[in-house]
């Protein structure tokens, strides 16, 4: 039914001015508009809404992510401007912060300035 629909991906942020300069500032990502109720961004063709919460518990799972085409340069580039990536006890980490999955597959997790997790994925390409 909604296989032909584009999707729409939400968050949250409980201080709009810090996470407007994350997500457009340090990600990138352009803010198409500054609403009463939530920040609205491109992310490549599709719309990122951050509500404007009052309070807000991040959920302890990634809720948003992109797929990159080089996760060593990405992290790189995000660490330079301030993110710090996250390390988990019980996975095996580079010296970067990429978990590397038995196929193949690489993901880094970092948060916004709410404390959401976000992640960057590297598919192995020769794996599909």
């Amino acid at each position: 039914m909604l296989e032909s629909s584009d999707l729409l991906a939400f968050a949250a942020t409980t201080q709009p001015p810090q996470a407007r300069a994350f997500y457009e500032g340090i990600l990138g990502l352009p803010c198409l508009a500054d609403e009463p109720f939530a920040l609205v961004f491109n992310a490549h063709g599709r719309q990122l809404r951050i509500s404007k919460v009052a309070t807000l518990t991040p959920a302890p799972y990634t809720i948003l992510g992109w797929v990159v085409s080089d996760i060593a340069a990405c992290i790189t580039a995000l660490v330079h401007q301030g993110v710090v990536f996250e390390r988990y006890t019980g996975v095996t980490h580079d010296a970067v912060g990429v978990c590397t999955f038995p196929n193949g597959d690489k993901v880094a997790w970092f948060k916004d300035p709410d404390g959401n997790l976000l992640s960057l994925t590297q598919f192995n390409r020769s794996a599909i």
